[in-house]
């Protein structure tokens, strides 16, 4: 069994544990249900360099990569550099994250707010919603056409719009639909771990123009960014690379000013 099999397995345990512990209901009479959703899509479109900067603490691939910081540091930090969007990893076993992480990044931005978790259940959308996302992660790989079209509408009418994030041309295919917002190709192997650039340079041409397009996972220099731009993607994800610095916010704003 790979990581990402172990990952799905625990999700859905943790998911009937949720299920039993707060109702649809509940929690569509949370504070952010009825709050409107700010477009991840127009921030990404609205600037020359786009990134999405990840509140992430560890990972199966790295274990710890930075419990030190404070989470307010952190999303003030990539806020005041000029982050597109924060994209806040919300799995606590693998990846040190929280729910509660993700509603205090709401509480205390104005920018949107991603939430990187491994969806397979029409609960997770909702709940994403009543935490204060204003988009949701789908990961292709552990979703079937049919689960990906019916999730992706479950957010659109939650006004939550959608990156889904694949990993070969395949992936890619079964993923178009009217529902998507961004196109997100992972240069990560997340069964293997592997990280190749290439990756995303050789799926980019395939993307249909209409959907944003966003290269995750691996970006190191402002010469990847560069490449990618020229490639056609619209917007990056960068997490490791900030996280393991002390001041993640500093971090990002050095990438944004050396372009």
């Amino acid at each position: 069994m790979n990581i990402l099999d172990k990952i799905v397995l625990r999700k859905k345990i943790e998911i009937q544990e949720r299920k039993s512990s707060i109702s649809y209901n509940q929690l569509e009479k949370t504070l952010f249900f009825s709050q409107h959703s700010t477009s991840l899509k127009d921030s990404i479109n609205s600037k020359n360099l786009s990134i999405i900067a990840e509140h992430k603490r560890k990972s199966p691939s790295k274990s710890e990569i930075n419990f030190s910081t404070p989470t307010n540091e952190i999303i003030q930090g990539y806020q005041d550099a000029g982050a597109a969007a924060i994209s806040v990893l919300t799995d606590s076993y693998f990846f040190g994250g929280s729910n509660e992480d993700l509603n205090f990044a709401k509480k205390n931005s104005t920018i949107p707010i991603l939430r990187k978790e491994f969806i397979i259940d029409e609960f997770q959308i909702i709940e994403s919603k009543s935490i204060g996302a204003d988009a949701v992660l789908l990961i292709a790989s552990i979703l079937n056409e049919n689960e990906i079209i019916n999730l992706s509408r479950l957010a659109k009418e939650n006004n939550l719009d959608v990156l889904i994030e694949v990993h070969t041309p395949e992936e890619l295919k079964k993923s178009l639909n009217e529902n998507i917002d961004l196109i997100g190709v992972n240069n990560r192997n997340l069964k293997t771990f592997k990280v190749d650039l290439e990756n995303s340079i050789n799926i980019c041409n395939q993307i249909p123009k209409n959907f944003t397009k966003i290269s995750e996972s691996g970006l190191n220099s402002i010469d990847d960014l560069r490449i990618l731009l020229e490639c056609g993607f619209d917007g990056f994800l960068i997490g490791e690379q900030f996280m393991r610095e002390k001041d993640p916010g500093s971090k990002l704003k050095e990438l944004i000013n050396s372009y």
